[in-house]
């Protein structure tokens, strides 16, 4: 079964799989012109009715954000915005028939309600992001909770409620490590996590669980580097353990994990971290079925590998961008690929909508040239720490309310590139006095 029900054959059909940051963004960039003016055919393919911007996913699961409030429909999207959205998984690739396959969808009950189908394509972008890595170490998949989907992140915060509850009804947590955390991986995602949850237990306190203390929660943050956030400057890093220790995160650095038990955390030093809930946060992949897929070249942990102009080493007609896309950093060396960062998929998006439109009128691509604008680490709703990049000032450190302007002033300008500045001001409107009307925390 084929999803596409008509197509005038004078334009190009160009799909994009996964409605992530840099997918969204280009969907949206492409109906706008080619899809409002009939040059094009723009179809966006994700698994998901609704956008969450990820960098936002640690606050939905400790929440300090409901995800309800900034959802975006897709369907809504695509109608605003003249491109098409279906809805499904894509689980393979036919290049000869230039054909995308979507699984069969099935309810609750396991019962299939949509077919499975395929999306006919002239060009297409693969742009389906990551997963987190687990490196195959046993009791992992069984035992941690995952931070990959607004569906993790919604049901890490259904449990972590659930034992502040239990804590509450018990009248309080009595020693038995009920609210015991252990989260894996000193990058943003665990560095973020161990930060909200510090403030939710504040929240949760203040909103009548008061038979816990906020000191009750047991926070460990687990790295097998010696320093937090290996890859970014080392002052950055020491200022994020600092602060980190400051509001009692316990820092577990130099431990590697060789197993996760329904207990706690074992590492090759022979410690064991007890823990009530544990969460994996350490390194990404891209999804299992781009290996390889369809004889396209893709790396150990499944990106496809392409060239400077985002197209497939072997197929032209096919980009990937974002997470899952394994791009040339040839400034830092033969073999150095572009960071996974929400930064790489913004500008990698912005170079694959220029390099179509140069297609579209027969002029060669350009190559993507990654400009690195430094990197920010939010420690709770006031406290931000990072480094800002540019020619003219180098590298320079900043932290605090400055750095928490700088931070929140991303989403925005992912939000400017999805809706325009009015609707974005209108949105500024709306969430100043939503917040001062709802809770600050989910509490249901």
């Amino acid at each position: 079964m084929n999803a596409t029900t008509s197509h005038t054959p004078s334009i190009p059909r160009i799909v994009i799989v996964g409605g992530g940051a840099g997918g969204l963004e280009l969907a949206t960039r492409l109906g706008k012109t080619l899809g409002k003016k009939k040059q094009a055919e723009i179809t966006l393919i994700d698994c998901s009715q609704i956008h969450i911007w990820k960098p936002l996913l640690h606050e939905v699961a400790a929440g300090t954000m409901d995800s309800h409030d900034d959802e975006l429909a897709y369907l809504a999207q695509a109608r605003a915005n003249h491109f098409r959205f279906v809805l499904g998984r894509m689980d393979g690739l036919d290049r000869g028939g230039k054909q995308v396959k979507i699984a069969s969808m099935l309810n609750d009950l396991g019962d299939e309600i949509v077919p499975s189908r395929s999306v006919a394509y002239d060009i297409l972008v693969i742009a389906i992001g990551s997963l987190c890595n687990d490196f195959g170490i046993p009791g992992v998949s069984e035992h941690c909770q995952f931070l990959d989907s607004t569906e993790q992140a919604e049901h890490f915060q259904q449990h972590l409620l659930a034992s502040y509850l239990k804590a509450q009804a018990q009248g309080g947590v009595g020693g038995d490590g009920i609210l015991d955390i252990a989260i894996v991986g000193g990058g943003a995602t665990g560095i973020e996590l161990s930060a909200q949850l510090h403030q939710a237990s504040q929240l949760l306190n203040a909103y009548g669980l008061d038979s816990i203390k906020p000191t009750d929660i047991k926070l460990h943050l687990i790295e097998a580097s010696n320093i937090l956030l290996p890859q970014l400057p080392t002052r950055l890093s020491l200022a994020t353990a600092q602060q980190l220790s400051e509001i009692g995160v316990d820092l577990l650095l130099g431990e590697r994990v060789v197993e996760v038990t329904q207990d706690g955390v074992k590492t090759m030093s022979g410690k064991f971290i007890q823990a009530e809930i544990m969460v994996w946060a350490a390194g990404i992949k891209a999804p299992n079925f781009l290996n390889g897929i369809a004889g396209l070249e893709t790396n150990k942990i499944n990106q496809l590998i392409v060239k400077r102009t985002l197209q497939t080493t072997l197929d032209n007609d096919i980009y990937a961008l974002g997470d899952c896309a394994a791009c040339p950093w040839p400034e830092k060396g033969p073999n150095a690929i572009i960071p996974p960062r929400a930064q790489s998929a913004h500008q990698m998006a912005n170079l694959v909508y220029k390099n179509i439109q140069l297609r579209l009128k027969g002029q060669p691509p350009k190559d993507y040239v990654y400009t690195d604008y430094g990197s920010l680490v939010a420690l709770g709703k006031f406290s931000t720490v990072g480094n800002l990049m540019g020619n003219l000032m180098g590298s320079v450190m900043i932290e605090g309310a400055i750095a928490r302007m700088v931070y929140l002033s991303l989403y925005k300008m992912h939000q400017m590139a999805l809706f325009g500045p009015f609707r974005v001001g209108l949105l500024v409107i709306s969430n100043f006095f939503r917040s001062r009307l709802q809770p600050k925390i989910k509490l249901h």
